[in-house]
């Protein structure tokens, strides 16, 4: 990898999410050599995804080059690279770009979308865990409404027209939001020769209320506004299967939906050469102790989503949220360099400051640690402290003007087919003629 010889520990940083990002700054300019690892140039800010998805925001907007977050820092290195495997006994990184050794290892490597092991919907449904995805599903919606323009079959139309969000968390909700809002107030004036009234926008749900990491009352009080919005919440639902179209559930209901976003669950990504059963736990999360080391590993530790820290208030691990990993990558910062001192660790003690979601234009839901609110302020608030953890001043600023315009405008202007995604489906009449043939 090129990575000069030096006098100093070397530490190696693998993912360059919010853990490893916040582990990095703690670092700068202590008497170590850092060097982070990561599949892509860029730190991509999760939470806004959705917006990218529905044309709110460019991508641009949500990402900031790793090099430039790092840049100024002495005796910091960056390597584009996919790690593919890693040797504790020898101390040895192998990636995609080549080998290299350390004297201290974090993974950092965040979460993926969990199928759970269901691949006709891992080959069929549509994530939203990175920009690529985010870009493809952008590009399906609107390809979708373009193609509605061309068909003179009325089911095959709907079928089109028709979404289905799985999960009804967070990005769920957020994302059922959005497409709400685009449908009442964008849908009609780019499409005035299409029925876009017949558009649907389903949110399934497999438990009895939505955000169930938040407060009953934010549970209710989101449903609410998605009713308002027009969208279908269906609950104690799970999904079964999908073909492309018709989508299956452990109910008898069934939707016809060209588009179905899978939002359920996610796991963390594993990395081989830590993957034995005593290491890992469901959703394939490494055992850590209070100091985030992996278990039976003093010289590797594990931060964020793929780190399961059971303690008393969290008996499965933290959540795999923002909060959680930037805090854990602030402390491990510190111990790392209390470490080399010869001075004790610190355990890590999670500091919860709340969970929040937005449903759309002035609807939001906030519980922090003293008080629960939803409506208007709620959305603000939810703006500021997204405003406030972006990185980059370019990126603040930016993606507070399009939300002002939006705002004022009630427009989106990203509803652009950069990159064109063709999903391969066959028309419901090809279908059925198929089906009756067959008999």
């Amino acid at each position: 990898m090129n990575i000069p010889q030096s006098s100093f520990p070397r530490i190696v940083i693998i993912g360059g999410g919010f853990g490893g990002i916040a582990l990095a700054k703690k670092l700068a300019n202590k008497d170590v050599q850092v060097v982070l690892l990561d599949k892509h140039n860029y730190h991509n800010f999760q939470p806004l995804l959705y917006q990218v998805s529905t044309g709110g925001l460019e991508p641009d907007s949500i990402a900031y080059p790793i090099r430039k977050v790092l840049q100024g820092y002495p005796n910091f290195y960056f390597r584009l690279a996919e790690v593919v495997q890693i040797d504790p006994k020898h101390k040895i990184i192998s990636s995609s770009i080549g080998d290299i050794s350390y004297d201290y290892l974090v993974v950092a490597t965040g979460s993926e979308t969990n199928y759970f092991g269901n691949k006709n919907i891992e080959e069929n449904s549509m994530a939203m865990k990175t920009i690529p995805q985010s870009l493809n599903l952008r590009s399906l919606i609107l390809e979708n409404f373009e193609q509605a323009l061309l068909t003179d079959d009325l089911h095959e139309r709907d079928a089109l027209m028709n979404f289905v969000i799985v999960g009804g968390g967070p990005t769920g909700v957020e994302l059922a939001g959005a497409l709400a809002e685009i449908k009442k107030g964008i849908l009609p004036k780019d499409y005035p020769d299409l029925d876009t009234r017949r558009a649907q926008i389903n949110l399934v749900q497999g438990g009895d209320r939505l955000l169930p990491a938040m407060s009953k009352i934010a549970s209710s009080k989101a449903e609410k506004f998605l009713e308002k919005l027009g969208v279908n919440v269906w609950k104690d639902i799970r999904v079964t299967d999908y073909d492309g179209k018709h989508i299956t559930t452990d109910t008898d209901i069934s939707f016809e939906a060209i588009t179905l976003v899978w939002a359920a669950g996610v796991q963390a990504v594993r990395i081989e050469g830590l993957d034995v059963d005593e290491l890992l736990t469901r959703g394939n999360r490494l055992k850590v102790n209070a100091y985030n080391q992996v278990i039976g590993h003093e010289a590797i530790f594990a931060i964020g989503d793929v780190a399961q820290m059971e303690t008393e208030a969290y008996p499965e691990g933290h959540p795999m949220m923002a909060q959680p990993a930037i805090q854990q990558g602030q402390n491990l910062g510190q111990n790392l360099v209390r470490l080399l001192d010869g001075k004790p660790l610190r355990p890590f003690t999670y500091k919860d400051k709340g969970s929040m979601a937005t449903v759309g234009r002035n609807k939001a839901v906030a519980d922090l640690k003293r008080i629960k609110f939803q409506g208007v302020f709620a959305w603000f608030v939810w703006m500021f402290v997204h405003l406030f953890f972006l990185i980059g001043f370019r990126n603040r600023v930016v993606v507070f003007i399009n939300w002002v315009y939006n705002y004022v405008r009630f427009d989106r202007e990203a509803r652009l087919i950069i990159r064109p995604f063709k999903k391969q489906y066959q028309s419901v009449k090809n279908k059925v003629a198929d089906s009756i043939a067959a008999d």
